[in-house]
């Protein structure tokens, strides 16, 4: 038995530059951090005693004896791509739901990647495991997902991600800096109680790249100006702040699918009682908001969201990492 466990991401700012249809034409940036919420995923060779060859259980099970006839596009596509021959049994848990703007399917197949890899005997660096989910969300599924996530889930910490054509950076930010510190205890996620696909809200983004790319160009300024804060600001909250309200605002813009009524009454809510900054993680129109709230308005802000889900977290600098493996699974 082989156990991984991947962590989620929550990210700041620069989302949409990581799209291969903008980097690949001008540069991309993304300031993000993965959090101490994690998906796990079990695996093992399946004993030869059933009438089916593979077992999967994420949240429905399927029991089927050829890899073309698993329905999970993630499973089916990574056990083709690294040539996996032996049976499988799979069971996927998680500490926050999917398709709520924390890369939960990229953490997924990250972390499928490194238990597969490792029942075939391989060690994977984090760069190997990102550019692995790479090609088989992109290219192998089709997915219309960027290429933030995956690197997080890989390598973990609080990154500046920068892309560019054929050329994607990954620059860890050291966890122990006053400012990341800072951010860390002032950065809270609610539970909107909506959820979406993400590559549904996304390829309508991707598809208006070229007639908004002032957008972009914009987003891609802002991301430079938070990573230079990042070292320079002495009120980092005040300051990422400032930049998430011009970013959210420039989100919004580039699709009608990003927002609505009931999200956009609960982040003025979240500003009316303490938070200085907040936006929607991942593609939109659902999942988790994010705000910023400093210390003096941390009760008053709490107090003013009791019927909503707010989930405390860490920011977390390890990856995905195998936490269990057993010998005798080695292929």
């Amino acid at each position: 038995m082989i156990i991984s466990r991947t962590p989620f991401r929550i990210s700041y700012f620069g989302g949409g530059t990581d799209f291969p249809g903008w980097y690949n034409f001008n540069e991309g940036k993304v300031i993000s951090t993965t959090i101490n919420k994690y998906c796990y995923v079990n695996t093992r060779v399946l004993p030869p005693f059933f009438k089916f060859k593979y077992r999967l259980r994420y949240y429905k099970t399927e029991e089927v004896n050829k890899i073309k006839s698993i329905n999970h596009a993630s499973i089916r596509e990574t056990l083709k791509y690294k040539k996996f021959s032996d049976s499988f049994e799979l069971l996927h848990i998680a500490d926050l739901p999917a398709q709520s703007g924390l890369g939960a399917s990229s953490s997924f197949t990250v972390g499928l990647l490194n238990c597969v890899n490792a029942m075939l005997g391989k060690i994977p660096t984090k760069r190997q495991l990102a550019n692995e989910a790479l090609e088989i969300e992109q290219k192998k599924i089709k997915e219309f997902v960027g290429s933030q996530d995956q690197y997080a889930a890989a390598f973990g910490g609080f990154n500046v991600i920068n892309f560019s054509k054929g050329n994607i950076q990954v620059k860890s930010i050291p966890n122990n800096l006053r400012n990341i510190k800072n951010l860390e205890a002032s950065t809270f996620l609610i539970f909107t109680g909506f959820q979406r696909k993400a590559s549904l809200v996304e390829k309508k983004k991707i598809n208006s790249i070229k007639q908004k790319s002032s957008f972009y160009k914009k987003i891609l300024e802002i991301s430079n100006n938070a990573e230079k804060v990042l070292s320079s600001s002495d009120n980092i909250v005040r300051d990422f702040s400032e930049l998430l309200k011009e970013y959210w605002y420039l989100k919004k813009k580039l699709s009608n699918n990003v927002s609505n009524k009931k999200i956009d009454d609960l982040i003025k809510h979240c500003f009316n009682n303490g938070a200085q900054g907040a936006k929607l993680l991942g593609a939109g129109n659902g999942g988790f908001l994010m705000c910023l709230v400093e210390l003096k308005n941390r009760k008053k802000f709490i107090n003013s969201l009791k019927n909503k889900l707010i989930v405390p977290i860490k920011f977390e600098n390890l990856g995905s990492q195998i936490i269990y493996y057993s010998q005798n699974e080695k292929n």
